[in-house]
C-alpha cells in the first residue's frame, strides 16, 4: 500500500512486533501497513466515527475519540510508540498533548506541516494572506489547524519539555531534503522522539 511520505518513514522506522497507538488514525492506513508489514499490535484512536467505521470494516482497532481528552484513559507506557500524524497543530494544547503522547509511549512519532516553508512566507508576504498549498489545501476558515508551528517552533518546545530528538526527516513534497535549513525548505516535518 501507498504512504504519504511522512507515514512512509515512521512505518520504516517502528521496530517489528512493537505495540503503537495511532493517534487520528483517520481511515487506518499507517496501521494496516503496520500490521502487515511489521506484525505490529496497532490500536487507532479517531475522532471521525465514519473514518472509525472505515478502520474497523478493515479489521483494523479503532476507536472513536478525542484525543485532547481520551489519552488520559491509557496507562503509562501502554505502548512502544504513541504516533500523532499530521494531528499536533489541531490539538487543543499541543505542549500537553506531547507530554501525553510520552506518558502512553516509550517513544512518540510527531508529524506537521511547517508553516515557516519559503512558500508560506513569501505568500504572506506579498499576497497578505494565508495560502493555500498541497500541504495546506484549505483556506484559513475551513482549516481544523489551530496552532500554526514552525520546525523551530517545535524544537524549542521540545527543549523546553526535555524531549530527546531520536531522529527527524524534512520533506518538500515527496522528497526527503535533509536538515540544513529545515525551518525555511521544509513542508513538513517528522520527529522519533523520546524522554
Amino acid at each position: 500500500m501507498a504512504l504519504r511520505s511522512d507515514l512512509r518513514v515512521i512505518a520504516d522506522n517502528v521496530k517489528a512486533g512493537s505495540r503503537v497507538l495511532d493517534i487520528g488514525c483517520g481511515d487506518g492506513d499507517l496501521m494496516a501497513v503496520l500490521q502487515s508489514e511489521k506484525g505490529v499490535d496497532a490500536r487507532g484512536i479517531e475522532i471521525d466515527p465514519e473514518s472509525v467505521e472505515h478502520c474497523v470494516s478493515k479489521g483494523l482497532s479503532a476507536i472513536q475519540g478525542d484525543a485532547d481528552r481520551d489519552l488520559a484513559e491509557y496507562p503509562d507506557g501502554a505502548f512502544d510508540y504513541a504516533i500523532l500524524s499530521q494531528t499536533l497543530q489541531t490539538a487543543e494544547r499541543p505542549d500537553l498533548m506531547l507530554d501525553e503522547l510520552l506518558r502512553v509511549g516509550r517513544q512518540a512519532f510527531v508529524s506537521f506541516p511547517n508553516f515557516a516553508h519559503w512558500h508560506v512566507r513569501s505568500h504572506l508576504m506579498f499576497k497578505g494572506r494565508m495560502p493555500v498549498t498541497n500541504r495546506l489545501p484549505v483556506t484559513w476558515y475551513e482549516t481544523q489547524n489551530i496552532h500554526h508551528l514552525t520546525v523551530a517552533d517545535f524544537e524549542v518546545l521540545l527543549s523546553a519539555k526535555g524531549v530527546s530528538i531520536v531522529k527527524s526527516w524534512f520533506f518538500h513534497g515527496d522528497r526527503e531534503i535533509g536538515h540544513f535549513a529545515a525551518n525555511w525548505r521544509a513542508e513538513y516535518a517528522v520527529y522519533q522522539l523520546s524522554r
